[in-house]
């Protein structure tokens, strides 16, 4: 099965904590509870409950975002976009009981998360997304190909995550790069059955 991470979405059909159920119910372990632009109370608020329904999958919960709130909530971790809190800052504030992961779009941002302690990398656009405002330049297969080759040849080991407008159908090209796993969001939601959909790609 290959490693799937689920960021949860707000659409016109399903809230946040919809898609999180809708993830765990189509067999995903691992949901990144992602809500920009809402208040702190009400992702707290969310981010309880979603971890209430992680806790019942077995499933690891990760918080988008805000450090103090994950170690609140004791999520299993916290993952830090650009403009977010530094991986190192955090890796401080948190300790080693943590999972963090950062945002990455060029081989620097690799280096610098590594250097600041992440565990993983979440790495993209793959592809232009509307779920992301600001997005970074897209990468394409051959981006990914790239960072993957640089990263071996500096010795950096870690996790890279691919997102950013991923369907069922680029995913065996995407991990044939190289990369560890994918993250998705609108290529469940959008599905006419999200569940079968999550199972389905799961899957593959």
């Amino acid at each position: 099965m290959i490693p799937i991470q689920f960021i949860t979405h707000y659409t016109e059909r399903y809230s946040y904590l919809d898609s999180a159920r809708i993830a765990l119910e189509g067999g995903c372990r691992w949901i990144q509870l992602r809500m920009k632009n809402c208040p702190l109370s009400e992702v707290e608020a969310v981010g309880r409950q979603v971890k209430a329904l992680c806790k019942e999958h077995d499933a690891i919960f990760i918080i988008d975002d805000y450090v103090e709130l994950a170690q609140k909530l004791e999520a299993d971790g916290v993952h830090l976009g650009k403009n977010d809190m530094p991986v190192a800052e955090a890796r401080q504030v948190l300790g080693e009981g943590f999972l963090i992961g950062g945002t990455a779009n060029t081989f620097e941002d690799i280096v610098r998360h590594y250097q600041g302690g992440a565990d993983y990398i979440g790495c993209g656009p793959f592809r232009f997304t509307t779920t992301k405002q600001n997005l970074s330049p897209v990468l394409g297969l051959q981006g990914y190909a790239s960072l993957m080759q640089q990263m071996k040849e500096a010795d950096i080991h870690l996790p890279v995550v691919a997102i950013g407008g991923i369907t069922r159908q680029d995913i065996p090209d995407i991990l044939r790069t190289g990369v560890h796993g994918i993250a998705l969001s609108g290529a469940v939601l959008h599905a006419d059955n999200p569940v079968k959909e999550m199972q389905d790609i799961l899957n593959l």
